[in-house]
């Protein structure tokens, strides 16, 4: 079963993600700020992290930045999933290491679960 750390400061965002991904079958663990995403990155080793980028302690740039620093979590895909829109964040998020960035706005949750499964084929 993969397993999939949300990273998301927004309680019903967090809620609902999580709730969707394990009914499709995903071992699930979330986190509420920058810093308890990045002990979760090392403790639960997950196969893909949604993470928001607008998020309390540390955001979500700088996340990236350190697990793309430390060997033992640099290769954990992250899928940034924010409602900043700006094509500046956009390509910091990506140029740091983000696999992919959506726009909370443009997608439905299914659709968001859609590119989860895309990213771990």
């Amino acid at each position: 079963m993969p397993k999939i750390l949300i990273v998301e400061d927004d309680p019903f965002l967090l809620k609902m993600y999580a709730k969707k991904l394990q009914v499709e079958g995903f071992e699930v663990e979330i986190a509420k700020d920058g810093e308890e995403g990045l002990a979760k990155f090392k403790s639960f080793l997950p196969d893909l992290v949604l993470l928001d980028v607008m998020l309390p302690k540390l955001n979500g740039l700088e996340v990236i930045e350190r697990v793309k620093a430390d060997p033992e979590t640099q290769s954990i895909p992250i899928l940034v999933l924010s409602n900043l829109s700006a094509t500046a964040d956009t390509e910091t998020a990506v140029k740091k290491g983000a696999v992919g960035y959506l726009i909370k706005s443009n997608y439905t949750p299914s659709q968001v679960i859609d590119k989860v499964k895309g990213f771990l084929k």
